[in-house]
């Protein structure tokens, strides 16, 4: 298995193979799994779950998989504070479940348009303990009304490569990660922008917007914070290769 798993471009080809042993009920079952990995499926939808912020958390097949630079924004989240989140295109639901487990007594809504990936998000909440629920709609959309104005945290890892940029991702996201998760726009940052929007009318005075973005589109996605309203400021991290934006509202 370890050769076939090299032949097929896995560099890590022996501690997949490890991996993918540990979560194979059988002989027969370990086969289904290596034969779904050559063939080009991502090593976390095939194992059930992605190692994120120390903790194994659940993916699904045809769900966005959490990166690791996305453990930037539970870090400004947690710093930020507060005991009311919200996550929107929240994929698998790894980033707001981190981020609520760090906050102790917090309470978690996580947003998102792909009904695989709220399930993949309900289950996440559930295994995790966390008070929270995974609501299926666009954005903001499925928020209840009387969040308005109370939310203390917004986290957002929406879309944000530019629709020509998808065709030169690397082919396990794109045949296999869905395109409304990769997609944002001609240049990146219409979900920046309507997310930036629609902050100011969920946040708290004081409360904060951490979302994700690249280093190359970093200035415009503060800029859009701020034509909203709001205070942002750019983070990174060169070790997770990560950036983002916080924007606090005044």
């Amino acid at each position: 298995m370890i050769e076939e798993l090299r032949a097929a471009g896995c560099v890590f080809a022996e501690q997949e193979a490890a991996l993918l042993t540990e979560v194979a009920a059988d002989p027969a079952a370990l086969r289904a799994l290596a034969a779904r990995r050559i063939a080009g499926e991502p090593l976390e939808q095939v194992l059930g779950w992605v190692e994120f912020a120390g903790r194994r958390m659940p993916v699904a097949p045809g769900v966005f998989v959490p990166r690791r630079r996305s453990e930037l924004l539970v870090r400004e989240a947690v710093r930020s504070g507060g005991r009311v989140l919200v996550d929107l295109c929240c994929g698998s639901g790894a980033i707001g479940v981190a981020a609520a487990l760090a906050l102790p007594g917090s309470r978690l809504w996580s947003c998102d348009l792909d009904p695989a990936a709220v399930a993949c998000a309900a289950r996440t909440i559930a295994e995790a303990g966390v008070d929270g629920q995974a609501l299926t709609g666009d954005l903001d959309a499925p928020l209840p009304a009387e969040l308005t104005g109370r939310v203390d945290v917004l986290l957002a890892n929406t879309p944000y490569v530019p629709t020509g940029q998808i065709a030169l991702m690397p082919v396990e996201a794109r045949e296999h990660e869905p395109l409304l998760a990769l997609d944002g726009g001609a240049d990146g940052l219409a979900l920046h922008r309507r997310v930036a929007a629609a902050a100011p009318h969920w946040l708290r005075p004081g409360g904060t917007l951490v979302i994700e973005t690249s280093a190359a589109q970093a200035e415009r996605t503060a800029a859009a914070c701020a034509t909203a309203g709001l205070a942002p400021r750019i983070v990174t991290d060169p070790d997770l290769g990560a950036t983002a934006v916080v924007a606090t509202r005044p």
